[in-house]
């Protein structure tokens, strides 16, 4: 144990030594321009700040670290060891291991040395700066959202709890203007709706994510990609209360969406009917009717996605949350919904390469299921059949994948009577 510790530090500690060190060999890597090099700190600080954003926003999370640690590095020569400026980098940091890397000690580690380099540096001239307090609120929060994820959901409560006072006491004094306020509580009322939904109080948690909703779609707009992971959240909570009638208002929203948009746009069945559909004309279709709303959120967030013109795989992701929603829901009418998405997210996947590969046997091993229990077992075992030799391709001879498709299919021979069949499937 004490081994597998000190490995784990002695990894750490080199990707910060990686991080800070610029070899010839890092030179050529990163493509840095040689006035990069020759840079004041200050300048090659803001430069680094930069490249962190890019790496992050293009999921190049390895790179986005070494930015961040850099970072902090270069604060350091710039402002000082007891700077509120340190503490920010500091905090900077524990959110990319936070967001990026999901680790949530390295995380915690990192926000209490922002606090304790805070808490030396409010003195005159820093307790009347803002951006002091506002680093506050972002310290709070980040250790908040690392306690939740460490399962220490008192102290994590006690820390939304700061930030959110803060925050409320800064818009007061004018400190910060009612657009910014916004932004700050759709952040922290998600975080909020995280800590009850981690102590399985999904009652509690719902009016959070709705919140966080309303003050995304403020601030960023329906369309914005940042309504799409709460949509889901606020959707599987509504699955773990089983609601049923809450999604006529959404429906409304969506229905006023679109009597704004230039084009008509067709009715969500797609499969059933080719009727134009706009807020003005609203065709009767026997597929529109008020989904459940968990289902809804799921298709609200596919139809933003695909607004933004997604890789194939985020494209392919989206249709099966939409898929996996209608399914749970387990009501009749939805089966077509699922059905269209399982198909639309396997043809995203079907050209992938060898990780699209797999998981596109796995949804069609998911859309196998569905196909079962809506009694079309010959179907579904069809399809299976056919996916044997491309499972064990992507998966191995001897893989849990390779072997349950074989003990499906040895079932349905039993079923049918085929015993020599099924025995043959079954010992595979």
């Amino acid at each position: 144990m004490q081994e597998e510790q000190e490995t784990h530090i002695s990894s750490h500690l080199d990707e910060i030594v990686a991080a800070v060190s610029i070899t010839p060999r890092k030179r050529i890597q990163n493509k840095l321009p040689q006035t990069a090099l020759f840079q004041p700190p200050r300048e090659k600080l803001q430069f680094c700040e930069e490249k962190a954003k890019s790496y992050s926003s293009s999921h190049h999370y390895k790179q986005a670290i070494q930015e961040l640690v850099r970072c902090v590095a270069l604060t350091r020569i710039c402002y000082g060891d007891s700077h509120w400026k340190l503490a920010e980098a500091y905090v900077n940091l524990a959110q990319g291991y936070l967001q990026l890397k999901g680790l949530s000690l390295q995380a915690k580690q990192h926000v209490e040395k922002a606090q304790e380099i805070l808490t030396n540096s409010i003195e005159p001239p820093y307790n009347d700066n803002t951006d002091v307090f506002k680093c506050s609120v972002e310290l709070f929060h980040t250790m908040a959202r690392a306690l939740i994820s460490l399962q220490k959901f008192k102290e994590a409560s006690e820390n939304l709890a700061k930030a959110d006072r803060l925050t409320k006491e800064l818009l007061q004094c004018g400190r910060i203007i009612k657009e910014e306020w916004i932004e700050i509580q759709a952040q922290l009322k998600r975080s909020w709706a995280k800590l009850y939904q981690g102590q399985k109080k999904s009652k509690e948690a719902l009016p959070h994510y709705q919140e966080a909703l309303e003050y995304i779609q403020s601030s960023k707009g329906e369309k914005s990609l940042e309504c799409v992971p709460v949509l889901r959240e606020l959707a599987g909570v509504e699955q773990a209360l089983g609601s049923h009638d809450s999604c006529i208002n959404h429906l409304l929203q969506r229905l006023h969406l679109w009597e704004h948009s230039p084009e008509p746009l067709s009715c969500p069945c797609k499969s059933r009917c080719l009727l134009p559909f706009c807020f003005r004309t609203r065709p009767v279709c026997a597929a529109w009717r008020p989904w459940r709303s968990s289902t809804l959120h799921e298709h609200q967030a596919h139809l933003i996605v695909l607004n933004k013109c997604p890789s194939q795989e985020e494209a392919a992701d989206s249709a099966h949350f939409v898929a996996q929603a209608a399914v749970t829901s387990g009501r009749p009418e939805y089966h077509d919904v699922a059905e269209q998405h399982f198909q639309e997210s396997m043809a995203n996947l079907k050209d992938a390469g060898e990780m699209g590969r797999a998981k596109f046997l796995l949804i069609q091993d998911e859309f196998c299921h569905f196909l079962k229990i809506t009694g079309q077992e010959e179907r579904a075992f069809s399809i299976l059949k056919e996916s044997l030799e491309a499972k064990v391709k992507a998966f191995g001879d001897f893989s849990p994948e390779v072997a349950e498709t074989y003990r499906l299919l040895g079932g349905a021979d039993l079923a049918q009577g085929n015993h020599s069949r099924a025995h043959k499937k079954l010992n595979k």
